[in-house]
Formats: C-alpha cells, structure tokens, sequence
C-alpha cells in the first residue's frame, strides 16, 4: 500500500476545507495545495483530473456526507510527475523442501496536487480529463419476407 505524502503535517487550523474521495481503490483526505502519491494514472504531466467520487465534504461552515458519494462534488486533480514507489522485498520458503523464492516490487505512482475542491454545479475550470462512453442507437430496419 502506498501512503499519501502531504507538503506539510495536518494540522487542524489549516483544514477549513477537505474532502475524502476514493480513487485507486482507496481512501484519500485531500486538502486544496497538497500532493498525494496515488496509483498510476493513464494521464501525462500537466493534465487536469477531475474526481466524482466524494465520499464527505467538509468547508468552513458545514459537513457533507454521501449515501455513498456526494452530489455534484468534485475534486480537480493535475497530474505532477510520475515516480515509481521504494522497492519491497517479497520471500517465499518452504520449509524442508529446499524452496526459496525471493522477489523484488517497486509500486508506479502518481504525483497529483489538488487545484479546487467544489461542490455544486459551479466550478473554475473543466478541462478536465474524463472517460465518457456515449452510445448512439441506431433505428432498426425491418426486413420484410416476400
């Protein structure tokens, strides 16, 4: 598992803003001007990301909770660098049958700092990178017999 590096610590005078969204089949806290190591993301450098999967929002004066995302929220993303995360060791034994097995993994990670953190239908910039699939129905034609 990798673990989100923060700019700076958290501290609780800094949090007037936050939202947790899920990505990469995780969790994040992600705070406006922060970056995060997330999994590897199909996006070059500079691209901008938008995620909709707000789990809770939270600004200066209220609390938001999805059932399970919520509405309209959206988290942009740009993509900084990417990296590749410290290498792990993974060994194998079996005992008394003279079997080692060792192996190496080094995680490929994505560095995203987080632009605007937004709830409603009125956002700063949506240029966005987003995966829509839009499927055009075609009118059937009859086939008569004769």
């Amino acid at each position: 598992m990798t673990n989100s590096k923060n700019s700076s610590n958290n501290s609780s005078k800094s949090g007037e803003l936050y939202a947790i969204a899920e990505t990469s089949g995780q969790q994040f806290w992600f705070e406006v001007d922060r970056y995060y190591d997330i999994d590897r993301l199909n996006a070059k450098e500079k691209d901008k990301i938008t995620l909709e999967k707000v789990l809770l929002l939270k600004d200066k004066n209220s609390i938001t909770i999805g059932k399970p995302y919520v509405k309209d929220a959206k988290i942009e993303l740009e993509v900084v660098s990417h990296k590749r995360d410290k290498k792990i060791l993974v060994y194998k034994m079996r005992p008394k049958k003279k079997t080692r097995r060792k192996m190496g993994h080094r995680q490929e990670l994505t560095r995203v700092m987080v632009k605007s953190i937004s709830l409603g239908k009125i956002t700063s910039k949506s240029s966005s990178k987003k995966e829509t699939v839009k499927k055009e129905t075609k009118p059937k034609t009859e086939k008569s017999t004769n």
